[in-house]
């Protein structure tokens, strides 16, 4: 039995394992008292772009492993400042993350090391060894996977997953050779070592950098994380969001369920999606329908959790069931003759009777998104009975409705559901907020002005209309918008606070405070009155009022936590000279959540005073 030595940069790394320093440049082998390096699991190579190296240690003292746990080791070779942060965060992501199919570490798995007579300063990271055959090796051996095991590893997968994201981290790099399949059967996932934090901070960064040419450019700039054919546009971009994991792992389960490498793979000319399914036919269509949608072109068209992922895999089994039924030969055969009956008259069932069981199987054939044959049916049902389009409306709009966290989909029903009922406002004015998330202009404009015109009194379209106008920057025509809507009815009180926050940002201070001291007239609802509250503050720490602003912001903050509060109270503290009540409140500022422009604003310039000083 041999043991090696952890200096780079040593001429003959392997030694006996019953001696303490090695024989070739005198380095310890034996490190922080603590590990040995068994065995290599990677080849030892001096090309300067391996920046890690991997070993199996033993890791001997109780302390740390008191069970005998099998370990890894890995080294980082180079000290420089991107390589180290990016160390330092799987350390981080490791020790946070606390999953049974996750290598464990603790924070005194992190350290560094020097070699004898060197000034190399070796980062070091310990976790558990995890035992099995990644999948990347398991397909070479075993060809594609079944349907029912592409299940069975997909939510595995993304309960994993789950714990990542609810612990505010994204993986950003999973692929088949960074998933094992564990002797229990169980999947684990490994290589944190691009795993990022989820942080306001992070978020900011990324809105910051969203307008240049390459998402990489603009005040910030952003490490981007690219596995060829694994790796979604907005990543390349250095723009990576939890939703780039759903995009991998839709590509993982195509390499899977085809057994061909995505590099072999063509690709559609006009949109760039992988064409795939003709090499999986082991693969129903409602199952394909959702890797498709996991690997969409922009985040906002997949699902935006791995919560809506779970919910809609629980459904799945029972969709490609139906789907099959749908399309067998029996089925297909009732269908038509269940239409025959209905149109002579029914001699089993009557003619209402017939028309009801047409639009019941075509909502079962939309459940399985068997569109065409569900429009044929429902066809067939409206000239037994013309009657049936408001209900055959309703299903679409309340499916639309069901599945508003994935904005394509429920574009495609609320547009079923004015097809069939074209004077629904509603359905436009909720097919123009989708379409907001897919940033389809004409689509919201246009729905926006039929959904006037079929209700006039329509401050809920009004308000849409004037935060669409709001996230362009187009303030003018979103302060029109939310007047029309305040005009239109004494509800809308949403409008009356972005109109006062608008009022703010235009230094409009006067007309602001009369638009909050009325909203808070007119509701009782607290987070809208936490709003209106920081208006307020707003409006006197400009006019200078600072003993009034901190008695508003204050009030804000205890209504509903609210963020950009904070970044005003420390405003307000700092100007009162009570500096360490403002820092107390800056660091809200800089870590809490918001998406509001004004506070990325206000943390980019204590950033910019931070950095002057």
């Amino acid at each position: 039995m041999s043991c090696y030595c952890i200096n780079p940069f040593c001429d003959h790394r392997q030694n006996p394992s019953n001696i303490e320093n090695c024989l070739s440049c005198g380095t310890s082998l034996f490190i922080n008292n603590r590990i040995r390096l068994v065995k290599p699991l990677r080849t030892l190579t001096d090309n300067p772009f391996n920046y890690f190296e991997v070993f199996e240690v033993d890791d001997a003292g109780t302390q740390w492993n008191p069970v005998r746990k099998q370990r890894v080791l890995k080294v980082l070779k180079w000290d420089t400042p991107n390589l180290v942060k990016l160390f330092e965060q799987e350390s981080l992501a490791l020790q946070l993350i606390q999953h049974p199919n996750i290598p464990e570490s603790t924070v005194d798995d992190f350290f560094t090391f020097v070699p004898k007579n060197s000034r190399l300063i070796l980062h070091c990271l310990v976790m558990d060894k995890v035992e099995g055959q990644n999948l990347e090796q398991w397909l070479r051996a075993n060809g594609r996977i079944s349907q029912s095991l592409a299940l069975k590893w997909l939510k595995q997968l993304v309960e994993i997953l789950d714990i990542v994201h609810r612990s505010d981290f994204f993986h950003r790099d999973i692929k088949p050779s960074n998933i094992v399949l564990q002797p229990s059967g169980q999947l684990a996932l490994i290589d944190f070592g691009t795993a990022r934090r989820l942080t306001n901070t992070y978020l900011a960064k990324v809105s910051a950098s969203g307008g240049t040419d390459t998402g990489r450019g603009g005040r910030y700039e952003i490490t981007a994380v690219i596995t060829p054919r694994y790796t979604p546009l907005e990543q390349i971009n250095g723009q990576a969001v939890p939703q780039s994991d759903f995009y991998a792992i839709g590509r993982t389960f195509v390499n899977l369920v085809t057994g061909i490498q995505l590099m072999d793979l063509p690709t559609d000319d006009k949109t760039g999606s992988l064409v795939w399914r003709n090499k999986a036919p082991q693969i129903d269509k409602p199952f394909a329908d959702f890797l498709d949608e996991l690997m969409a072109l922009l985040p906002g068209q997949r699902p935006q959790t791995t919560r809506v992922i779970l919910q809609r895999l629980e459904k799945l089994p029972q969709q490609i069931k139906n789907y099959r039924l749908a399309n067998s030969k029996v089925f297909k055969y009732s269908k038509y003759t269940l239409m025959a009956l209905g149109i002579v008259g029914g001699i089993f069932l009557s003619i209402p009777l017939a028309a009801n069981y047409l639009v019941a199987q075509g909502q079962k054939l939309e459940a399985v998104n068997n569109s065409q044959g569900a429009q044929e049916l429902f066809g067939w049902a409206i000239k037994i009975n013309p009657q049936l389009k408001l209900s055959i409306a309703e299903f679409y709009f309340n499916k639309a409705s069901r599945n508003i966290d994935n904005p394509k989909i429920a574009r495609k029903n609320y547009e079923q559901a004015i097809k069939y009922n074209p004077k629904d406002s509603s359905a436009h004015n909720n097919l123009a907020l989708v379409c907001q998330d897919l940033q389809d202009t004409k689509c919201v404009t246009e729905n926006y002005e039929k959904a006037f015109k079929l209700r006039s009194n329509n401050w809920q379209g009004h308000y849409g209309l004037g935060r669409f106008y709001e996230g362009q920057q187009k303030y003018d025509l979103a302060q029109k918008e939310y007047q029309l809507a305040i005009q239109e009815s004494d509800k809308a009180i949403l409008a009356v606070a972005a109109l006062s926050r608008l009022k703010n940002r235009n230094n409009e201070h006067e007309a602001a405070i009369t638009l909050a001291l009325q909203g808070l007239q007119k509701t009782k609802d607290t987070e809208i009155q936490a709003a209106l509250y920081k208006d307020l503050g707003w409006a006197k720490l400009k006019q200078n009022k600072l003993s009034q602003a901190k008695k508003y912001l204050e009030k804000a903050i205890q209504l509903d936590g609210r963020t950009d509060a904070s970044c005003l109270l420390s405003q307000v503290e700092e100007a009162l000279g009570e500096k360490d009540t403002a820092r107390i409140y800056i660091e809200v500022c800089m870590l809490a959540k918001s998406t509001l422009p004004e506070v990325f604003d206000w943390r980019q310039e204590l950033l910019d005073r931070i950095l002057k000083k």
